[in-house]
């Protein structure tokens, strides 16, 4: 499984209409109890094979979104699906919320997501997320972190596992940009693997920390790989631009303005 977010009720809630505050507190509410049964009920499945482990976040995403479709009415398209290639690869997509972490499984066959270390010591959730496979990354750590990273993507891409990463090493919100971490690149020089870049606007209607959920359409799309060869300058401007022009987008094509436009 993948992270959940912690809701909150901020000043937007005031401004937003009542019948979308009160499917979001409903949506809410039903996210974490079924979270909570979820994570009990699957305990047992922590003695089975890896694969079961995946199953159980598989499902986890898909019965969040089946919740989020008939309580908030919010969706989900995929584009670009012939982009993604036959031979696991290595995924930067795109971070905006956590709607994309929980959705990766259905998007993905096999995820290994990198994600921080302190995630994995969260008693259940951490539990999951190790025997799923997940890779840690200890970002206090520095060049070890990064031997730790290529070491943990190399296991998984040789089991057969896709490769996930989130570029810009945290969630950002429509509009702003974060300078992308050295992971990414890490992994594309060390490993000579297609990094397939894959762009979205979930951040439209499930943002960073927000207690809202809008309805609406989310779109994932994945974008041409970015094959072996390059440099770790050129590959960084590559896949920036990239994927920073194609959620921009998205976010335009969903109707989303830049603050103080009209």
């Amino acid at each position: 499984m993948a992270e959940p977010t912690v809701q909150r009720l901020p000043a937007e809630a005031r401004r937003a209409s009542l019948g979308v505050v009160a499917r979001s507190l409903l949506f809410n509410l039903a996210f974490w109890v079924w979270t909570g049964i979820l994570a009990l009920v699957a305990l047992p499945l922590l003695l089975l094979p890896r694969r079961a482990m995946q199953g159980v976040g598989r499902f986890w995403g898909r019965s969040v979104d089946a919740l989020a479709r008939a309580v908030v009415g919010l969706s989900y398209e995929v584009r670009g699906r012939e982009h993604i290639p036959q031979e696991p690869a290595i995924f930067a997509i795109k971070h905006q919320s956590a709607w994309e972490t929980m959705i990766v499984h259905s998007l993905l066959d096999d995820p290994a997501i990198a994600l921080k270390r302190e995630l994995t010591l969260i008693p259940l959730f951490g539990w999951y997320l190790l025997r799923a496979g997940m890779i840690r990354i200890d970002r206090g750590a520095g060049a070890r972190a990064l031997r730790s990273l290529v070491d943990g993507a190399r296991g998984a891409l040789g089991r057969g596992s896709s490769v996930v990463m989130f570029p810009e090493g945290t969630r950002v919100e429509p509009g702003r940009r974060r300078a992308y971490q050295p992971g990414i690149a890490a992994l594309y020089l060390h490993l000579e693997r297609p990094v397939v870049p894959v762009a979205l606007n979930s951040g439209m209607y499930w943002s960073r920390r927000s207690f809202l959920k809008r309805p609406g359409r989310i779109v994932v799309e994945f974008l041409e790989p970015i094959g072996p060869g390059l440099d770790r300058r050129s590959f960084m401007a590559e896949l920036e631009r990239r994927l920073e022009s194609a959620s921009e987008r998205l976010l335009a094509e969903a109707g989303w303005q830049p603050q103080g436009e009209h």
